[in-house]
């Protein structure tokens, strides 16, 4: 029986048209946003991510939360390119003209967007099962754009903030794990994108991905786009302690490299850059840790090793399609 493809694998096959790329793109599909050529010195970043009701978020889930959360990943798009946003476009697919449900969510949308000086610029609503689709557009110096395909040998891999806390706050709003933390319900119901991290790593970072589909999805990403493999210290991941007691308990030790809703940056640095990432990084108070190496291998594979031995991952994060 064949395997069903999943969501990248459908994109390769019927999407990816690279061979037919105008010149004005300097980037197109595979990254965290396609590069157009802008200004001399500037590319323009575009984005798109779609929220629907029952898969991203669960059907009850505050309006407000929700506006910020459905700018706020797209955002984080922009965050992995280093990439300043500016303009959003808004399509939203509503059950029912529900007005204090869309007082909520545009509070949540516009307390974001003008945090992050973004105009909404258009867009369009239907009737239907609810869904939100936000495009969002930014600018990056064209020489200083982060991307997935400059990580090499030797280059260190960072992580920001913790990893599983959105999976694990996830459970916790599913009841299907029993404790209550509101800090980690809060990493689920809205994350922080990392868009001053990302400028930082401007000119530092060889290669950058935002954490969403699970870290051993997304950074095999950054592997398979620059042709190499990578080494993690699970023992070094940054793991909050009510996410490192789920997995004493459960034995599910895969579960912070698999979870999605992260919304972190990972990150590579050459070791010689690595000195001026800690002086940069802590000046802007944003954790940073490091989480192991890159290495040379054909092909492209992640390998975690958890005290002397390696860690097997039966899956390495969310598939809409191989995962239905």
């Amino acid at each position: 029986m064949t395997a069903a493809p999943g969501e990248f694998d459908l994109i390769g096959r019927f999407f990816r048209r690279t061979a037919s790329l105008p010149a004005e793109v300097l980037l197109g599909i595979g990254d965290d946003a396609a590069l157009i050529d802008w200004t001399p010195d500037k590319a323009l970043a575009v984005t798109v991510d779609t929220l629907v009701s029952g898969v991203h978020f669960l059907p009850d889930t505050d309006a407000f939360k929700l506006g910020h959360k459905a700018l706020a990943v797209n955002l984080s798009d922009l965050a992995a390119m280093g990439a300043e946003p500016a303009w959003a476009t808004l399509a939203l697919t509503l059950p029912r003209a529900d007005e204090a449900w869309l007082a909520g969510f545009s509070h949540g949308f516009f307390s974001l967007a003008a945090r992050h000086g973004v105009t909404l610029i258009g867009g369009d609503t239907t009737r239907g099962p609810l869904s939100i689709t936000l495009q969002v557009m930014g600018t990056v110096p064209k020489a200083l754009a982060l991307k997935r395909t400059g990580a090499r040998p030797g280059d260190r891999v960072y992580l920001t903030g913790s990893l599983g806390s959105a999976g694990l706050g996830l459970k916790m709003l599913q009841g299907s794990f029993p404790a209550t933390d509101p800090d980690l319900i809060r990493c689920q119901e809205m994350p922080q994108p990392r868009l001053e991290t990302g400028r930082c790593l401007r000119g530092l970072a060889t290669a950058c991905i935002d954490v969403t589909d699970g870290l051993a999805a997304d950074l095999g990403h950054i592997l398979a786009a620059s042709g190499v493999g990578a080494e993690l210290q699970y023992d070094r991941l940054p793991l909050a302690d009510p996410v490192q007691a789920y997995c004493r308990t459960s034995g599910d030790w895969g579960f912070p490299l698999q979870a999605g809703d992260d919304y972190e940056l990972c990150f590579t640095v050459p070791a010689h850059r690595e000195a001026r990432l800690i002086e940069v990084m802590t000046a802007g108070g944003v954790p940073i840790t490091r989480i192991g190496h890159i290495v040379a291998a054909t092909p492209p594979r992640l390998t975690v090793w958890r005290g002397t031995d390696p860690l097997i991952l039966t899956r390495t994060g969310f598939d809409h399609f191989a995962d239905a």
